[in-house]
């Protein structure tokens, strides 16, 4: 390790240092001075090395695993400097949201097989971190559990759909499904996972157009559903209004009588005869009896 590389060459160049040193005050030997001074150099940098192994840095999205000849911590460092045992290793595991996509081959209720573009995104939960590292082989947690658990499930959660489900918007329920399942075999091993969308949906060339034919008709279906409904509203309009307009006729003919007509004439010809116009009204004429009103122009 770099900590006790550093005690022994720092050791190895402060004795060479008091050798040196000896040599240039009591036999004033003078060609020790140099080895003197590049001794003291050397300590002193490799002091400073193995006082910096106290100390490491841990970056923003990760946290410390300290390793100490196989004695693994379960408190582990946060990001920032953190003083730790120079004799331990500290492992640094990324704890940001990570993503991996997968294409994959899954069955459909019906036994199609149908091709799907997965993401999920994850994230390594910090207080696990520790477990991690000692129960997965090199930490590698992605590969070893991740990967093969988002595909089983995938294939077990599309197993129980139609492949037209993939294609319509049934889809985000899936993708919601396949998240739920895959979270709760991972969590318990330290991954969170965010969410699993699905990118693309690659379906057999004749069940593709088969669903957009049957997609074309139910859009077709409900079309003329409206339009049927609009037209028998528009019937029931009609309908009302030839009702209303009847009523009326009934009413107006009802009120009107042979005596009412005469008297309204009548008046009419007292209105025209008061006029400036020269004329002749003669009174009784007709088979109405109404006046007469003749323009003497």
């Amino acid at each position: 390790m770099l900590f006790i590389l550093s005690i022994l060459v720092a050791a190895a160049s402060y004795t060479i240092w008091r050798s040196a040193r000896k040599k240039v005050r009591e036999e004033r030997n003078l060609a020790f001075q140099m080895t003197k001074n590049i001794a003291a150099t050397l300590t002193t940098f490799f002091l400073f090395i193995a006082l910096m192994q106290f100390f490491t840095v841990i970056p923003a999205g990760h946290v410390g695993v300290v390793d100490f000849f196989g004695t693994v911590s379960d408190n582990t460092l946060k990001a920032g400097i953190n003083f730790v045992n120079p004799m331990a290793r500290v492992i640094k595991m990324s704890v940001q949201t990570q993503e991996i996509k997968e294409t994959m081959d899954v069955p459909s209720k019906e036994g199609l097989t149908v091709q799907l573009e997965m993401s999920a995104l994850f994230h390594l939960n910090p207080d696990k971190a520790a477990d991690v590292y000692k129960t997965v082989a090199g930490g590698n947690y992605v590969d070893v559990i991740l990967v093969p658990q988002f595909r089983a499930v995938s294939r077990g959660v599309t197993a129980g759909y139609e492949a037209r489900a993939l294609y319509t918007s049934e889809r985000e329920m899936l993708a919601q499904l396949i998240q739920k399942d895959l979270a709760a075999k991972v969590e318990a091993r330290g991954i969170n996972v965010e969410s699993a969308p699905l990118r693309r949906v690659g379906l057999p060339p004749d069940l593709t157009r088969a669903i957009e034919e049957k997609l074309r008709a139910d859009q077709e279906s409900q079309r003329m559903a409206f339009v049927l409904q609009k037209e028998k509203q528009e019937a029931e309009r009609k309908r009302i209004e030839a009702s209303g307009i009847a009523d009326f006729q009934r009413i107006v003919a009802q009120g009107i009588s042979e005596q009412l007509l005469r008297w309204k004439g009548i008046e009419a010809t007292e209105k025209l005869s008061a006029s400036s116009n020269a004329k002749v009204v003669i009174v009784g004429g007709g088979k109405t009896g109404l006046p007469l009103i003749l323009n003497v122009d």
